[in-house]
């Protein structure tokens, strides 16, 4: 009995000894972006015993691949709801990956709300209403995204199209392509910031697209016809005096030589 306790004893000793040394290990390998930190408790209701203890192992990146599966064959049986709460775990698990904000997002904002817009089943209301949902709930996914990603570009231009294509909102959808311009420091996010702030109702804002695109076109970095007829239509809604106005780039209509000679 009194070697067993003994045996017992060591044991702890080693345990108490080997326990700081672990702990430390583990920091490390945290700080080196070599093992995840420990998940939230507050996931546990939503995964499977056996993922919780993997995920709790520093196997975050596994249990968020299976669980991006699942939310493949979800959306493989049209089922919104399970999709959308199957990417909040991989997203979870795995915050710092853009393709599963990405891709969250553009399963709600693009197919459950044309999904649903198309449904001859539901009540035209109905439909407008789940397609709206959808595209808000694809918005508010790529905004947490960017909570934990602030300069992704990916990010910033996939919430600019949404709010461009999807809910129609020009003002924020060039707020987020300027953010694209912030990041990458490419012109033509510029033009497109410029485009968006010139569908708005805003005198002020057509006013910054206005000097946006002015400002690309005396730079000749870009003189495509979109740019100069949005030049054109701002002009005249500015009341641009004409003496400053870009001159009109439509070439003269060429006149077929005849083929009767001059005139006597």
């Amino acid at each position: 009995m009194k070697r067993h306790l003994q045996a017992l004893a060591v044991l702890l000793l080693l345990g108490a000894v080997k326990l700081p040394l672990e702990e430390a290990a583990t920091q490390r390998f945290r700080a080196a972006g070599l093992l995840s930190a420990p998940l939230s408790l507050g996931l546990r209701e939503n995964l499977s015993q056996m993922g919780f203890a993997a995920s709790l192992g520093g196997l975050r990146s596994l249990v968020a691949t299976i669980t991006y599966l699942q939310a493949y064959h979800a959306w493989e049986n049209v089922n919104w709801g399970k999709v959308d709460s199957l990417f909040q775990l991989t997203t979870s698990l795995q915050p710092h990956y853009t393709n599963y904000w990405d891709e969250a997002s553009w399963h709600m904002a693009y197919n459950a709300a044309s999904y649903y817009l198309q449904d001859e089943k539901t009540e035209p209301f109905v439909r407008g209403r789940l397609f709206e949902e959808h595209v808000k709930r694809g918005i508010d996914i790529l905004k947490e995204g960017l909570r934990y990603l602030p300069d992704d570009a990916r990010l910033w231009h996939s919430l600019a199209e949404i709010y461009e294509r999807r809910s129609h909102e020009p003002r924020l959808a060039a707020e987020a392509y300027l953010q694209v311009y912030r990041i990458t420091k490419n012109n033509r996010y510029v033009r497109f910031a410029a485009y968006q702030f010139a569908e708005t109702a805003d005198p002020e804002l057509w006013k910054k697209a206005y000097d946006f695109l002015r400002s690309s076109y005396e730079k000749k970095n870009q003189r495509t016809p979109s740019l100069l007829d949005t030049l054109k239509k701002l002009e005249e809604r500015l009341n641009i005096p004409l003496m400053q106005r870009i001159p009109d780039q439509r070439k003269p209509m060429e006149v077929a030589p005849t083929e009767l000679g001059p005139m006597r």
